[in-house]
């Protein structure tokens, strides 16, 4: 057979599926997404945690803030140095992400799920949902706390946003 290369959009497809895709479905975005839910935001610890060739990364960075997924912000003058911070659309992204982890720790992981994700002021875990069983009440992103899961034990990295994340964080609390 012979035949068309692979687009790389879904040009055609009126549905709401693949216009969420066109942004956050090609390969890096939704591990960006999921970092910068737990709090990293500059682009050396993005590129040192995912290890992800830096010509993708800064792409991806473009593609996720010019859809007004994260803001692009300036900490630094000189030299200039900018860090990338969820909006509130970005935001929205924690529900999806969340559930997709959980349906792979049911599904797919032989390991143990490496983070787990409990409710701040009442220790409960998550469901894929967000709702919170322990008191019963669907939980705001801001009160999560990411705790190490199990696994989680075997992780040798180094770099400081593993090291950061092998204790209890709030999500969204920055990881500088």
């Amino acid at each position: 057979m012979g035949g068309m290369a692979l687009g790389k959009n879904y040009d055609g497809q009126n549905c709401a599926l693949a216009s969420a895709l066109e942004v956050v479905g090609e390969r890096w975005t939704l591990l960006i997404v999921r970092d910068a839910l737990y709090g990293v935001r500059r682009f050396g610890d993005f590129q040192a945690h995912l290890d992800i060739p830096k010509a993708v990364l800064s792409q991806r960075l473009t593609t996720l803030t010019e859809a007004g997924i994260l803001e692009r912000r300036r900490y630094q003058e000189a030299p200039p140095r900018d860090e990338y911070v969820l909006t509130p659309a970005g935001h929205e992204l924690w529900l999806p992400v969340l559930a997709l982890a959980q349906w792979s720790e049911r599904h797919l992981a032989t390991y143990g799920p490496r983070r787990l994700f409990h409710h701040v002021s009442c220790g409960g875990r998550l469901e894929p949902t967000s709702y919170c069983p322990t008191c019963g009440g669907v939980v705001r992103l801001e009160e999560v706390e990411m705790r190490p899961g199990p696994g989680l034990a075997g992780d040798t990295r180094q770099d400081q946003v593993s090291l950061a994340l092998r204790t209890p964080h709030r999500m969204l609390d920055p990881i500088t």
